[in-house]
């Protein structure tokens, strides 16, 4: 096929994944309450479940720093506001005439390409199937699968996890008494969308590893040789999407970092296959050779 016939091929599934996409990002529109009141505004809320988990180990530390005051004579915090989100410190409002159907309309349609997602990928898949071999199809039947579930268990990490200590630590960042917090509803949206999709695209990584091992580009012995590297690497990206405090920063780094030894297993998984598999064709080429010659 010419580049061209290729396009003709491509087209279809483009535009059965932007239909997907928009179909999707209507639903989203119609469900303005729950995605935006229950979903985007939550992390902000005390119900949160991840500022309930802030509140319990702030109430935790605060007993223990008071045992320990009292008993060793230190002089630790006792002050549990820091853990505490202070949705009463801040109040989210519009400054554009037209901002709340922009946002409506932005949040719409990144809602379309979170969820459409999977389907949007099959259809790539679908049309790089034809170019693949049996055993190549074999190899990338669960693709759609492992890039979705990493998609969107990253996109879960950052929603519970990175957007409340985000604004935990924004809300609760004070200047000085005279300063009210009045957020825009765009900053505050962004935040969210920029995060949860940052970590989402982020835990994508050991399937990036795995496809670059089956290429030949990386090995395992090459991730391991260059494993601090990659520590200082992961330590610089939390430290972007973190909030500068080092709680934040190790409750982010800790599961990357994990992500990138999974990466070294499943790479040296892969090369440890391709070694059985070439034996095996050395082996079936060895019996081959030979019946040859005794047929000869």
């Amino acid at each position: 096929m010419t580049f061209f016939e290729h396009i003709d091929a491509l087209r279809p599934h483009l535009v059965r994944g932007a239909l997907a996409i928009v179909l999707v990002g209507i639903v989203a529109f119609f469900c303005k309450h729950f995605i935006i009141d229950t979903v985007l505004f939550g992390p902000k809320s005390a119900e949160f479940p991840t500022n309930r988990m802030l509140s319990w180990i702030g109430t935790e530390w605060a007993h223990l720093a008071a045992w320990l005051n009292t008993t060793l004579g230190t002089s630790f915090d006792t002050d549990v506001a820091a853990f505490e989100i202070a949705a009463d410190r801040f109040s989210v409002i519009n400054t554009s005439l037209a901002g709340q159907f922009n946002l409506h309309m932005k949040i719409s349609l990144v809602a379309g390409i979170a969820l459409a997602m999977p389907y949007v990928l099959w259809e790539f898949w679908r049309f790089v199937r034809p170019a693949l071999t049996p055993r190549e199809i074999a190899g990338t039947r669960w693709f759609v699968a492992s890039v979705s579930g990493c998609f969107f268990a990253g996109l879960l990490f950052g929603y519970f996890i990175m957007v409340p200590l985000s604004i935990n630590f924004f809300a609760n960042y004070q200047v000085s008494p005279e300063i009210t917090n009045m957020i825009d509803i765009g900053d505050y949206l962004s935040t969210v969308i920029v995060v949860s999709m940052a970590c989402a695209f982020l835990f994508e990584l050991p399937l990036l590893i795995y496809f670059l091992t089956r290429m030949g580009i990386v090995s395992a012995a090459f991730l391991k040789r260059y494993r601090r590297h990659a520590f200082v690497i992961l330590l610089v990206i939390s430290a972007i999407i973190t909030p500068p405090d080092i709680f934040s920063l190790i409750l982010v780094v800790v599961p990357l970092y994990g992500l990138y030894e999974l990466s070294i297993r499943l790479a040296a998984r892969i090369e440890r296959k391709r070694l059985r598999e070439a034996e095996t064709a050395a082996a079936t080429d060895d019996e081959k050779g030979a019946g040859d010659e005794a047929a000869g």
